[in-house]
């Protein structure tokens, strides 16, 4: 018989993070002061903030950090990555060719720089799961693992 103990369940953050493409570029900001990857290229992205659902926490993220509004049908979750760093995440990545809004840096205390880069042309201090996602993303590569032995 089952030992009718509460057993509690293994739990790990959720992130999105947002491939905004245009013209065969995409939009890579400046991590600044954060105390994680700083001086990094990344994309747009934040944790979910639980109860609520992934396409919700992009449409959050984007409005928080670069002032533009998304609109569900907008987005396409295009991969999901099962990470190993510091601690054991799941990352849920989606693109957006349309938006309104003007781009801006709203987050200047944690972000140095916000520009276009073309896709096959990234900056060479593009952080690695980033990269590889954007790899796996130009390949239709939906899921992968990372930072593990």
């Amino acid at each position: 018989m089952r030992n009718m103990q509460a057993t509690k369940h293994f739990q790990f953050l959720s992130a999105v993070h947002l491939f905004l493409i245009r013209d065969g570029q995409i939009l890579l900001l400046r991590r600044f002061n954060t105390g994680y990857e700083d001086g990094s290229y990344s994309v747009p992205a934040g944790h979910l903030d639980g109860g609520e659902q992934i396409r919700a926490a992009m449409i959050r993220e984007a409005r928080e950090e670069i002032g533009v509004d998304l609109l569900p049908q907008s987005l396409e979750v295009v991969g999901v990555m099962h990470r190993l760093s510091n601690d054991e995440r799941i990352d849920w990545f989606l693109s957006a060719g349309a938006w309104s809004g003007e781009i801006t840096n709203r987050e200047p205390d944690r972000c140095d720089d916000l520009r276009w880069f073309a896709l096959d042309a990234l900056p060479d201090n593009v952080i690695p799961y980033v990269r590889r996602a954007l790899k796996n993303y130009q390949q239709r590569q939906w899921f992968d693992s990372f930072g593990w032995k």
